[in-house]
């Protein structure tokens, strides 16, 4: 018995896949690297300001007509129904403050209340069930982001961030590892933020 040692013609040597996608490789790779997007650039709606965009050097008078008598025409009565949603609209200033010189009453001075930080962002997780009982363990509250389940029991850290402090009947209480921001999450009173 004879065996065969070289592959039939039909097939493919593996080598010469392996250099037509090396090749192949090698022809995108210059396109990632530049950044350019593979996609024809947008044409613009308006070629006349194209043109005139490529050519700002040469720039005709005629080009420049500016109607400046169209902002001498008067404007139309408040309650004519030709409203024009394309027309721009500058809402008026408000009015100055009185100028009491005398001043009559009694003066007031407003003070601005300086405030702490902002309060921590609320805490994102669900309060899905309790294990009570747990032999050698106690009870364990059970906790969901919308994407992954964890528990703990009271005093653990939960995702990295987030202390339990309490764990009851229908709800919990959860603070910030760092103590700020307690809040109490009851079984079903909170939806998934994370969805």
């Amino acid at each position: 018995m004879e065996t065969e040692t070289s592959t039939p013609s039909g097939r493919p040597r593996s080598w010469l896949l392996v250099a037509l996608a090396f090749a192949v490789v090698l022809a995108l790779l210059p396109q990632f690297m530049t950044g350019k997007s593979a996609a024809p650039p947008a044409h613009s709606s308006n070629p006349r300001a194209a043109a005139r965009a490529k050519n700002v050097d040469n720039v005709q008078p005629g080009d420049l007509d500016v109607h400046i008598e169209a902002l001498k025409d008067p404007r139309p009565a408040a309650e004519s129904n030709d409203r024009n949603p394309f027309r721009f609209y500058v809402k008026p200033a408000p009015p100055p403050p009185p100028k009491d010189g005398g001043r009559s009453g009694p003066t007031t001075t407003t003070t601005t209340s300086i405030s702490g930080p902002p309060p921590p962002p609320p805490i994102t997780l669900k309060y899905i069930g309790l294990l009570e009982g747990v032999q050698g363990v106690g009870n364990v509250a059970v906790f969901s982001d919308c994407r992954t389940t964890m528990r703990a029991r009271e005093g653990e850290i939960i995702a990295g961030q987030y202390r339990l402090v309490r764990i009851g009947k229908e709800s919990v209480v959860l603070e910030y590892a760092d103590g700020r921001g307690q809040t109490t999450i009851r079984m079903s009173g909170q939806e998934c933020v994370g969805k």
